[in-house]
């Protein structure tokens, strides 16, 4: 009985899990508009700190072109802008 409850708790959390993360895929987010918070929460590898840093280059810098321009950030390579190609808007 202990196995058994152990693998269900197990198996619980793989789906919960697995849930979560196919409702993150499904987000997305516009680079231009977004808030920090919003950033970090949407997209794959990019915490506050480099969501921020995002925030703050497109205060002084203007709206981006094109997701490829999430390289201009210090922080930010193209696996991530890649990582994230489907959750990147711009509008």
């Amino acid at each position: 009985m202990k196995n058994f409850i152990k693998t269900l708790a197990f198996l619980l959390t793989f789906v919960g899990a697995v849930h979560a993360a196919d409702i993150r895929l499904n987000e997305s987010v516009d680079i231009n508009k977004a808030s920090a918070e919003q950033l970090a929460k949407t997209l794959d590898g990019v915490g506050l700190s480099k969501a921020q840093a995002i925030v703050e280059y497109r205060r002084i810098n203007g709206a981006f072109a094109s997701p490829e321009a999430l390289s201009k950030v210090k922080g930010i390579g193209m696996s991530t802008i890649e990582n994230n190609r489907q959750r990147i808007r711009i509008h």
